[in-house]
């Protein structure tokens, strides 16, 4: 039996689970179902979230913005608050990468020492473990 594993969902990892998506890939979908690990979601997913929807480009979740907090309730997650020094270290890391909510997530798996879930290649130039 593997230890369990303390998870950061990417935004569109967090989308793709509330939809049952075939996006989402089957190890990730493992990982987020195994009660033995920690699921977490990033305050900046909330914050994400509710620009894209007020941008219509979120489909497929109209309620995401609205019942945020009792959908990440009602699967058990975690809400991972944003904080100084996740601010700190997402605007200071070297890595190249213009998404303010990206690099806040890999600050934050950083610091908090968690497996980022996403499949966005391009935050494995920030150092963190990735899962997808």
């Amino acid at each position: 039996m593997e230890r369990p594993v303390k998870l950061l969902l990417d935004t569109h990892a967090l989308l793709w689970w509330w939809l049952d998506d075939p996006q989402l890939s089957p190890a990730a979908r493992e990982a987020i179902a195994d009660p033995a690990n920690e699921v977490w979601v990033s305050a900046a997913s909330a914050w994400e979230i509710a620009i894209k929807q007020r941008l219509g480009r979120l489909d497929g979740v109209p309620e995401a913005s609205s019942r945020f907090m009792e959908l990440v309730a009602a699967d058990g997650f975690r809400l991972m608050p944003m904080q100084a020094a996740h601010a700190l270290r997402a605007g200071g890391h070297p890595a190249e990468h213009r998404d303010p909510f990206d690099r806040m997530l890999a600050a934050q798996a950083e610091l908090e020492q968690a497996t980022l879930v996403s499949r966005d290649g391009a935050l494995a130039g920030f150092g963190v473990e990735m899962l997808w």
